[in-house]
């Protein structure tokens, strides 16, 4: 097939595993995409910052190749940036703050994956020293770290697993967590 090199890279088991589970046929992969591009132009409201053919690709992934599904959170997920510029302002590793909650262990990235294949993101809330590490700094690191993580095919199949450990979370550090600031997380890891 013609679209087969967006698949390059991928062993046979995690191609097949495509098919199986997200339905993805290398035969129609183009259209499939072209398919969710052609919507772009319903939400003139929302600027699409990129379209090309793997960056439509995740989205259909994580959609299990139900385009109109996909297309909804390709418009979810540049919407949300836009409304929250702030946040991807200097969006990289080197920003302090970002660096800052990478270096303390927000969030730690397991270098083996789990038998599904998936990669493991691990939170130890206590260990959340408030006065070092702001919790949109927290959350600035984990979706850069997906970010980053999700560019790997095998990944966009398989997925991922975000572990948070709350033990000995405690009330002052709860305290910080507004009904606000948990739906900025939940919207932004969605």
């Amino acid at each position: 097939a013609e679209m087969t090199h967006l698949q390059a890279g991928l062993s046979p088991e995690t191609i097949e595993k495509a098919r199986l589970e997200l339905n993805e046929n290398p035969d129609i992969l183009h259209q499939d995409i072209q398919q969710v591009r052609d919507m772009i132009i319903t939400r003139p409201d929302i600027g699409f910052l990129r379209t090309d053919d793997a960056f439509i690709l995740r989205f259909l992934r994580a959609r299990k190749f139900h385009q109109t599904e996909a297309f909804r959170l390709l418009a979810q997920y540049f919407q949300y940036r836009q409304l929250n510029l702030d946040m991807f302002k200097n969006f990289k590793a080197d920003d302090p703050g970002i660096k800052r909650a990478l270096t303390d262990g927000f969030p730690g990235v397991l270098e083996n994956r789990d038998h599904c294949g998936r990669k493991i993101l691990l939170l130890f809330a206590a260990n959340w020293d408030q006065s070092r590490n702001s919790f949109i700094d927290i959350l600035r690191a984990i979706l850069l770290s997906l970010e980053v993580l999700i560019e790997d095919q095998e990944l966009q199949i398989n997925g991922f697993i975000l572990i948070i450990d709350w033990s000995n979370f405690s009330f002052k550090q709860a305290s910080k967590l507004t009904p606000s600031i948990l739906k900025l997380a939940i919207e932004g890891l969605q």
